[in-house]
């Protein structure tokens, strides 16, 4: 419990290196796809996966820190929300700028507003256009926005957060209908309902509720109590995962499908698969197996903090950038793991501490 007590999550900022690594193969698994079986090939896609790991460390990690303080006055949500921005907007920004100032890859792309504002990923349309990966921010800050009212919910009790949560799924559901109705919809603003459910917030919620929960028990006695009692959870959760991916994987038809197409498949996916990522977490954090050990060493954490860097360039137009230049055998997978680190403490982390210092002055 020594991790808990300095309020630190070594393993977890190591885990997040995995997941962007899990992302980046899923991302490149069209070049295996007539090499390996389709028993491994349709495991591999669904490493889509890594995104699911980060929703559930953002509602764990924002429900740990924040709970429901922002909450408690204007001035305070209004610096909670400004450091969220900070944290997401300013390398993403920099990085579609470079993108549309490059015209020989952004030619004929003119949605900037809804590039810049991240509102791109609401529409089906334009969900694979500029940085395509960007659409998990829009999912987050939706998150950011929504957090603390919903940790508030769960407090009162896990049934208020779930109702919530489950009318606003109806909500996004009931415009995305509404609009084909009224005109069509031309552009699928939250619609059809696969998108919606696979690529909004609307659809992802439970990945952060869960996270969030496992924050709301960690912070009771009881709850502690009852996290207690399960035996191996680094070894069990970490099973668990792997068993509920392969149930998804099952419901591929083919190579070029999803498991998560099938609604049995995402109903693991939204409902199990969580779980077991909570329950693998709260091993990493307290107990000390060769698992948190790797993760917690200086290297994964360093892949971990420059992670949402290599996200962010792993795919779209920084990668196409470097296939240009040079590509090597390995999808440039460690050129782009090298490049993320070059940028994260050159650019990303400076500036974040500087958005920080500035928020910090609000009075």
């Amino acid at each position: 419990m020594e991790a808990l007590q300095k309020n630190k999550f070594d393993a977890l900022t190591g885990m997040r290196a995995i997941a962007a690594i899990m992302v980046f193969v899923y991302h490149n698994r069209k070049y295996w796809r007539y090499d390996l079986p389709f028993e491994i090939m349709r495991f591999i896609s669904e490493w889509h996966i890594g995104v699911t790991v980060f929703f559930v460390l953002s509602g764990f990690l924002l429900a740990y820190r924040y709970e429901e303080k922002p909450l408690e006055s204007k001035k305070y949500y209004l610096k909670y929300i400004l450091l969220r921005i900070a944290r997401i907007f300013p390398l993403y920004w920099i990085l579609l700028s470079c993108y549309f100032l490059d015209t020989s890859y952004s030619k004929g792309v003119d949605t900037y507003f809804l590039q810049y504002s991240l509102f791109y990923s609401l529409f089906e349309r334009y969900s694979v256009s500029g940085i395509v990966q960007a659409w998990s921010l829009t999912v987050e800050f939706f998150f950011y926005i929504l957090a603390p009212f919903l940790f508030l919910l769960l407090k009162k009790s896990w049934k208020y957060c779930i109702l919530f949560l489950i009318g606003f799924f109806l909500l996004g559901w009931g415009i995305g209908v509404g609009l084909k109705e009224f005109n069509g919809n031309p552009k699928g603003f939250l619609y059809p309902l696969q998108f919606m459910i696979g690529s909004t917030f609307f659809g992802r919620s439970l990945e952060f509720f869960f996270g969030m929960l496992l924050a709301y028990l960690m912070k009771k006695e009881k709850g502690i109590q009852f996290l207690n009692k399960i035996k191996k959870p680094t070894l069990w959760g970490g099973i668990s995962i792997l068993i509920f991916t392969i149930s998804i994987a099952f419901f591929a038809r083919n190579n070029f499908a999803h498991g998560v197409e099938r609604w049995e498949g995402r109903v693991i996916h939204e409902l199990f698969l969580p779980v077991a990522i909570a329950v693998f977490f709260w091993g990493l954090m307290t107990k000390r197996t060769f698992v948190s050990r790797i993760l917690s060493t200086k290297f994964f954490i360093l892949l971990g903090n420059a992670s949402f860097v290599f996200y962010l360039i792993h795919l779209s137009y920084f990668n196409m950038k470097l296939k240009s230049y040079f590509y090597l055998p390995d999808r440039n997978f460690v050129a782009l793991w090298i490049c993320s680190i070059i940028i994260y403490l050159l650019i990303e982390k400076p500036l974040y501490e500087a958005c920080r210092k500035l928020i910090a002055k609000i009075k």
